[in-house]
């Protein structure tokens, strides 16, 4: 009898354990909606829509940004300076940075990122009207680009 009660008290402590460990264990935020499009103007280097993902790991986030601007040259791999600026709701913004970049070939679109910033719970992101939205810097050429569009579906809403 006593085999059974030890094997009850053992499956009783192992799932009060199990249980501990999912409740302290660390959260991943999740990020809504996981993708978005939003339009751009670059000035003299065109612009159009620019396709954005949003992933999120607690308090930190990453973005990347494929847009329809294209390179009038060949651009290796992490070399484009990129910074992303997104209006916060309630005020203030978030800014996004990195030097991530696949290697693209003349005439193709830049893709930047994954870009790194922070988020808090409950902060909605998106475009950004007052100002230079997205900034790359490709072979110390400055390209700033505005938002013309909201974010389509809607705000990345970080939880």
């Amino acid at each position: 009898m006593r085999s059974r009660s030890t094997l009850g008290t053992v499956a009783v402590l192992t799932g009060a354990l199990a249980a501990a460990g999912l409740a302290f264990a660390p959260t991943v935020g999740a990020v809504a909606p996981g993708s978005a499009t939003a339009t751009y103007d670059c000035g003299s280097w065109g612009g159009g829509t620019a396709t954005l993902t949003a992933t999120q790991s607690g308090t930190a986030a990453t973005i990347t940004v494929s847009s329809s601007v294209t390179t009038p040259i060949a651009v290796g791999a992490d070399t484009i300076s990129s910074t992303l600026t997104l209006a916060r709701a309630g005020g203030g913004t978030r800014v996004f940075t990195g030097k991530k970049n696949p290697a693209r070939a003349a005439g193709q679109s830049v893709v930047m990122g994954p870009l790194s910033g922070t988020v808090a719970s409950g902060d909605s992101l998106n475009s950004y009207f007052a100002g230079v939205a997205l900034k790359m810097v490709i072979f110390g050429v400055t390209v700033n680009c505005d938002a013309v569009t909201s974010q389509s579906p809607g705000p990345f809403v970080f939880s």
